[in-house]
Parts: structure tokens; C-alpha cells; sequence
């Protein structure tokens, strides 16, 4: 009989995408940012199916449920086959309001600096 086949947390996370790199999967461990029934784990911990995992990332709290292990890096549409997104309605709220009221940094139409044909009307107030 075969021995169960042995994936670390740290790649499992980065193979399925949710860190866009093994070192910052690894670092999230290394800081509490991942947990295993409320406590933190370390990144070498052996990922089972059906564990279920929290994950902070910059953007969102996920909660997963390991469906399926991935040791390599896949496509997107592949990854997201391997784990079942079970975070919490509120959590996803929570998101949705973030990104709706996020500044991109562009100003807003009519409102800030003036435009040109603005600048040259003004001078012209100006000097008259």
C-alpha cells in the first residue's frame, strides 16, 4: 500500500494561487496569517483533504476547504477546482464594499485641476 502522497501548506496556497508566490505563502505562515481550527500553522504543515483553512491576503479573509491537492502551479480555471471557497456571506460584503468605494487615484470628471481650455479662461480673467 502506498503512503498518502505529502504537500506542504505553504505550496499547496501558492498552487492554488491565492499568493502570487511560495515565499509569501511562506511569510503568512511565518506571521499567524494562516490558521487551522483557530490556531496559526507553520508553513511545512502537511495539507490533508478536507481540512479547512483561513487565510488573510491583502484583499479578502478566505476560509477554504481543501478539495483536492495541487502540487504545481495550474491555470487559474484549473486551481480554482481544487479548493471550495467557503468564506462567510458577511466576509464577502465586506469586500464588495471596499472595492466599491476604492479611489483609483484618477480624478473624477470636472472636479480637481482645471482642464486646459479652463486654464487659458482663467489667465484671461486674470489679466483682464
Amino acid at each position: 500500500m502506498s503512503e498518502p502522497e505529502k504537500l506542504r501548506i505553504d505550496k499547496y496556497l501558492w498552487a492554488i494561487r491565492l499568493f502570487k508566490t511560495r515565499s509569501q505563502a511562506g511569510d503568512a505562515c511565518d506571521k499567524g496569517k494562516v490558521k487551522w481550527k483557530g490556531d496559526p500553522v507553520k508553513a511545512s504543515r502537511t495539507v490533508a483533504l478536507g481540512d479547512e483553512y483561513e487565510v488573510k491576503t491583502e484583499k479578502k479573509r478566505w476560509r477554504i476547504l481543501v478539495t483536492r491537492l495541487l502540487h504545481q502551479r495550474v491555470q487559474f480555471s484549473e486551481a480554482i477546482q481544487c479548493y471550495q471557497d467557503i468564506t462567510p456571506p458577511e466576509e464577502l460584503d465586506r469586500v464588495q464594499f471596499l472595492s466599491s468605494s476604492f479611489n483609483t487615484g484618477k480624478r473624477m470628471s470636472k472636479v480637481g485641476r482645471p482642464t486646459k481650455k479652463q486654464r487659458r479662461d482663467l489667465g484671461d480673467f486674470m489679466t483682464d
